[in-house]
């Protein structure tokens, strides 16, 4: 851990901001308390990672780059009050960020690579694999990426003939409570990558995965078009926002 530890402190500033991005006390100097605190709170992280702070105090370490000066524990639980957790914030649309005291291009900016990079990291963990012996994977990948979002999202993953992921897509985004899906584009696309078969996966913005009768509906048609073509439907997942839905589990597929 002390090697880990030494690797970090030697990175020269990663992702690090021009000086008049972030606000800075007049004289430019940063108080002995504030960086004290910074000094104790990553020295709690490398040693207990993150499951040793709670949400405010990680995010504080997001912010600390953005805002080197001051003391972000403010903003940090400001955000959460107005996003819910830690996810929450990541996956805020820029706009809404900018709504709140405090936050700038520096602070939102951050907080994109940091979602970014955790979409990438689940991401990574589920491409090119076997999709049922990574379930779980899939799931939290599918809850990193659209559990949080405010609008509906409509994803498809494209598995070949082993079951192996090959592709992820974003097809198409829509309301707070409505997505256009076409079959025929979806079969479409199928052909177009050579898969041979389909997990179908959205979000519903107000948190409660329960489908609806459009949800129903569109997934019989898409199944439908697929078993004319010969492309198997695994299931359809709707994410919610601490829990998902299963058509197949359901009975529904």
């Amino acid at each position: 851990m002390s090697q880990l530890r030494s690797s970090f402190q030697e990175m020269p500033g990663l992702f690090s901001f021009d000086q008049d991005e972030a606000p800075v006390p007049e004289k430019g100097k940063q108080p002995s308390y504030i960086r004290d605190h910074r000094k104790r709170l990553r020295g709690r992280f490398m040693d207990g990672g993150a499951t040793a702070l709670p949400d405010y105090e990680l995010l504080e370490l997001v912010l600390f780059r953005a805002i080197p000066r001051c003391d972000v524990k403010p903003l940090a639980r400001a955000l959460l009050e107005q996003f819910g957790d830690f996810n929450g914030v990541l996956s805020a649309p820029p706009a809404r960020l900018a709504q709140v005291p405090g936050v700038g291009e520096a602070v939102i900016c951050e907080l994109k690579i940091v979602e970014a990079a955790a979409q990438r990291l689940s991401r990574a963990r589920i491409l090119r694999k076997q999709v049922i012996s990574s379930w779980d994977a899939l799931l939290d990948y599918c809850h990193t990426t659209m559990a949080h979002r405010e609008t509906e999202q409509f994803r498809i993953l494209f598995l070949d003939r082993k079951n192996v992921l090959i592709a992820d897509e974003d097809q198409a985004r829509g309301t707070v409570d409505h997505v256009p899906v076409y079959p025929r584009e979806v079969v479409k696309r199928t052909l177009e990558l050579n898969a041979s078969a389909l997990i179908l996966v959205h979000n519903h913005p107000s948190g409660d995965p329960t489908p609806s009768d459009a949800d129903i509906s569109m997934t019989e048609q898409i199944n439908a078009a697929c078993q004319t073509m010969g492309i198997t439907l695994h299931d359809h997942l709707i994410i919610g926002r601490s829990r998902e839905l299963s058509f197949r589990a359901q009975g529904l597929l």
